[in-house]
């Protein structure tokens, strides 16, 4: 069983305990520890304090000469791991694969929500369909109209 498949039990077994639901994953990683259910090993806190510095790397922004808020730290994949650097210092080739990832993601994650919408209505709601854009021409002209 892979660790997701593992949580995603935990996640199951939460339900089945009859716990209150629907539930923040705060609440179910905790009734988890609780339980023993997960336990932390040393990898597993190496991962958490990793995600934590690449939310933060996310999250930071700088105001180029322009005025605009960029961020400020890019990452791209190489292999098994993710690397990341600073757009002030960073070269093109950098900057030009993790863009392109970036918007690879930001795909994927558009063709999913598509998926889940499609779902949703042919299954749950026929007669009235969520409608659902995935054209942010508009959308990314009013925010650059409102900087």
């Amino acid at each position: 069983m892979s660790y997701s498949e593992q949580l995603q039990k935990i996640v199951q077994e939460f339900r089945d305990a009859g716990q209150l639901w629907p539930a923040s994953p705060n609440d179910i990683a905790a009734w988890a520890i609780e339980q023993k259910k997960w336990l932390p090993q040393r990898v597993d806190l190496v991962q958490q304090c990793a995600r934590q510095i690449s939310q933060a790397m996310r999250e930071e922004y700088i105001t180029d000469p322009q005025g605009r808020s960029v961020r400020a730290k890019h990452c791209r994949r190489v292999e098994q791991t993710t690397l990341w650097d600073d757009i002030r210092t960073a070269d093109k080739n950098h900057m030009e694969i993790a863009f392109q990832q970036r918007r690879q993601h930001i795909f994927g994650e558009c063709r999913q929500l598509n998926t889940d919408v499609d779902s949703f209505n042919e299954n749950r709601s026929p007669d009235n369909p969520i409608q659902m854009s995935f054209d942010f021409t508009r959308d990314l002209e009013e925010m650059e109209a409102l900087a």
